[in-house]
């Protein structure tokens, strides 16, 4: 059995919610993957990360918002186990995104089609790292150089007339050594280097290796002019090596100074920055910086307590944070320091390597780091967005908004816990990481209010491998706060090489459908015969053209199955007969019958009368589509630039859209006449309490009756909106979710309020994440959240153990 939780709601006048429960759910089983590799695109703006389950998603900060936001989520090979991401420039759209894997082959990540594309077959081992060099024109190489760094650090320019040493050449620059095409080098483990040019088709071609060394090649980048490859492999050993030769330059023993030593060590990390200095990660917890003109040992921190996993280095390069298996990120800073000299009695500058500070965020071994600069809300200042009560502690929200804004560049973390953290990378001191996804791959849950078994409710759950059909049991349900318990009928499963992308149930309770990487499949649910069996699922057949999904939705009436295929057409399916009625295109232009050269359609929304359907790409773009004339009605153009993240039609007006945004935004279309509705013509700006939202806004759900309200909430808050009611256009701040929650839910509770002296938009702050919140009666509301803890007690990976002084 599985305990969830209701909330009661007061349906008067003064509607609101006014209690509710915490409690432990066993059955739903919500186990995100781990997260492999981070990479920010060439603009700064977009992160990529790579899932252990195969999935790939980019994360950004929308115009307008305090949040970050998962733009796009593919759902790629479950078997291709990435192990690095690079950005490369060109393309149709700017830039291109391409990973390694364990087998051997590197892909394409397709952002508009939402695919991924083997673009280098396997060479029969694998491949641990890729590093690519910078575009021709970027703004680190087109700036001055040979600038004195002190130490030792100089500028390759500086060194192009010096002489050979005796056993190998010293590193200097050589024409030609950047061309048109970008190039990579690929670490391999068997002891090669591969070099690669990436050509403006995307197709990796071969251009040489490097000479075979003993041990595999754990770790590769390029210096910043492009002129040098330095590999890290598992012999404890650093190579640098003459791009354009192919031979090795020197190599240097990472063991001696650290805590390392011989075979036994691994250089999981290597960091070239513009001063002409190599850092090194190695797996005895050893950060290490190094001259790499001469290969000479500079400093060593040997203070992780495991293995060091990833380094990155600020935009100016004069800090380095590294992280690792003991879930810290450290800061190393670059600081001066006069020292007196013995000739002439004159002191010099030395630069030096300190350490400044650690943070431990996360529970799980950290894989990696990248550092971005996204947009942010820029309107008013941080410290004046709200007024805060001085009593209390603040949150860490709070801190993040204090400095998250334009052009601040952000350290971005991610490892086994399957959360990403975002940290300021001047002000790492100042303030505790932000959680950027507190509900990491969110289980996809539909509720069925009245179905055809007895008018019984039903939860459709979705994970990676499988389909849950649950029985939802209210009866026992008396008070606010009570605990409703579940059954599971069946569940059914998918091949292991494959994954559900989407799923969806009628309204009857009777079907269900999903898709996965191959086609959609359609289900039927009945009550067992014999009696052996309570329920039973029986295969309905498809057509046989339809392609793979990135979204399902069946009409109000169940008769009707519309899949919005991955081939960016939507097909609209007659269940009883297994025929394809019709096809829409969506397009920008209206009765334009044209090949489809639109982003293919992520979230599908329907009319409770059957009339209209709603489709909306991952970029934020809306078509709507009349399903009774079947012909295309309104296309409405990206909102402010943002991603739609939440929509539905109303129940009390058919021909009313509303739709959330990622920049934290909510508007009201009439379909219908294609204009703006009544609401959102009216209204110049929401308070802020609402735009500052804990988190981003996952979902919304409308009372079962003729009321204009709407509860929206994100995976850590929840707000009710009457759109009867006027908006507030005050300055009052968003409430202080670190008060206790008995006491937000008393501030929250507006039953002795009257409708004219009660405020819109109150904001719940919710315990625990929230994965799923639907309205069961005119009277109550259903949600199921988790404790983190539980979540990551389920993790497959182990979490750093910490002794604590006296246990």
């Amino acid at each position: 059995m599985d305990k969830t939780k209701t909330i009661s709601v007061d349906r008067r006048p003064s509607e609101c919610v006014s209690s509710h429960s915490i409690d432990k759910i066993t059955s739903i089983d919500w186990r995100p993957s781990p997260v492999v590799a981070l990479a920010t695109s060439f603009d700064g703006l977009r992160v990529a990360a790579a899932r252990h389950d195969g999935s790939l998603e980019i994360w950004l900060v929308s115009p307008g918002s305090i949040g970050w936001h998962c733009q796009l989520t593919i759902h790629g090979n479950p078997n291709g186990k990435v192990t690095s991401l690079i950005w490369c420039p060109g393309g149709p759209h700017g830039s291109r995104l391409f990973s390694s894997h364990l087998d051997g082959s590197v892909t394409k990540w397709d952002l508009f089609h939402l695919n991924q594309e083997t673009v280098l077959d396997s060479v029969g081992v694998s491949i641990w790292q890729m590093a690519v060099t910078f575009p021709k024109g970027d703004k680190i190489n087109d700036e001055k150089k040979g600038d004195q760094m002190g130490n030792g650090f100089h500028d390759f320019d500086e060194h192009e007339s010096s002489e050979s040493d005796e056993d190998f050449d010293s590193p200097g620059p050589h024409e030609g050594s950047v061309g048109e095409n970008p190039r990579v080098a690929i670490g391999l483990d068997n002891g090669h280097v591969g070099i690669y040019d990436i050509s403006d088709t995307d197709e990796f071609i071969y251009e040489k290796s490097l000479p075979w060394v003993n041990g595999r090649v754990l770790s590769v980048t390029w210096s910043t002019d492009a002129n040098y490859i330095y590999s890290g492999s598992s012999d404890g050993l650093i190579r640098c090596w003459n791009a354009a030769l192919g031979n090795e330059i020197y190599r240097i023993t990472a063991g001696l100074g650290g805590l390392g030593s011989g075979h036994e060590l691994c250089i999981w990390s290597l960091l070239s920055l513009r001063s002409g200095t190599l850092v090194s990660a190695d797996s005895s917890g050893s950060v290490q910086f190094w001259d790499s003109q001469h290969g000479t040992l500079l400093q060593t921190h040997s203070l992780h307590k495991g293995h060091v996993n990833a380094l990155a280095a600020a935009p100016s390069h004069d800090r380095v944070f590294s992280a690792g298996s003991d879930g810290q990120v450290i800061l190393y800073k670059l600081s001066s320091s006069q020292s007196a000299s013995s000739d002439d009695n004159k002191s010099s500058l030395t630069k030096r390597w300190n350490y400044l500070h650690y943070v431990r965020a996360h529970t799980h071994d950290i894989r990696a780091l990248t550092v971005a600069v996204p947009i942010s809300h820029e309107d008013i200042k941080a410290e004046n967005r709200f007024k805060r009560a001085r009593r209390g502690k603040k949150s860490a929200d709070f801190s993040y908004h204090k400095w998250a804004h334009l052009g601040v560049p952000m350290l971005i973390s991610a490892g086994d816990d399957t959360k990403l953290f975002a940290y300021p990378v001047k002000e790492f001191t100042k303030f505790y990481p932000h959680d950027i996804c507190p509900a990491p791959q969110r289980t996809p849950i539909q509720l069925v209010l009245n179905s055809v078994f007895n008018q019984s409710k039903m939860l459709l759950v979705q994970s990676s491998q499988w389909i849950d059909v649950h029985l939802l049991q209210l009866k026992n349900v008396c008070t606010p706060g009570d605990f409703a318990k579940t059954k599971i009928l069946r569940r059914v499963k998918t091949k292991a090489s494959r994954k559900i992308i989407c799923s969806t149930i009628s309204n009857s309770g009777a079907l269900f459908a999903y898709s996965d990487q191959e086609k959609p499949r359609l289900y039927e649910l009945e009550r067992g015969k014999d009696g052996k069996i309570p329920w039973d699922v029986r295969r309905r057949m498809l057509p046989q053209r339809l392609p793979f999904a990135h979204s399902m939705i069946f009409t109000h009436d169940s008769s009707c199955m519309i899949v919005a295929g991955h081939d960016r057409m939507i097909y609209v399916v007659d269940v009883e007969r297994s025929e394809l009625v019709h096809t829409f295109t969506p397009c920008r232009q209206l009765d334009v019958d044209s090949s489809p050269t639109e982003p293919p359609i992520t979230r599908l929304f329907t009319s409770s009368d059957g009339q209209w359907l709603a489709a909306v790409n991952c970029f934020g773009d809306i078509y709507v589509f009349n399903l009774e004339t079947r012909r295309n009605q309104w296309f409405i153009s990206r909102l402010d630039g943002a991603s739609v993240t939440a929509g539905g039609f109303s129940p009390r007006n058919n021909n009313v859209l509303i739709v959330t945004t990622s920049s934290n935004q909510m508007y009201v279309f009439d379909v219908e006449a294609k204009r703006l509705g009544e609401w959102s013509s009216q209204t110049s700006a929401l308070p802020r309490r609402y735009q500052e939202f804990p988190g981003e806004v996952i979902g919304l759900s409308f009372p079962p009756s003729t009321s204009s309200s709407v509860v929206v909430y994100s995976s850590r808050a929840m707000c009710l909106i009457d759109f009867g009611l006027p908006v507030e256009s005050d300055e009052s701040d968003m409430l202080n979710i670190q008060d206790s929650r008995a006491k937000n839910l008393q501030n929250f509770n507006l039953k002795k309020r009257t409708k004219h002296n009660r405020r819109n938009f109150e904001v719940v702050p919710l315990e625990n994440p929230v994965l799923f919140l639907a309205y069961t009666s005119k009277n109550s509301l259903f949600m199921i959240d988790k404790p983190w803890l539980q979540v990551v007690k389920s993790l497959e990976a182990t979490p750093v153990h910490r002794h604590i002084f006296g246990t």
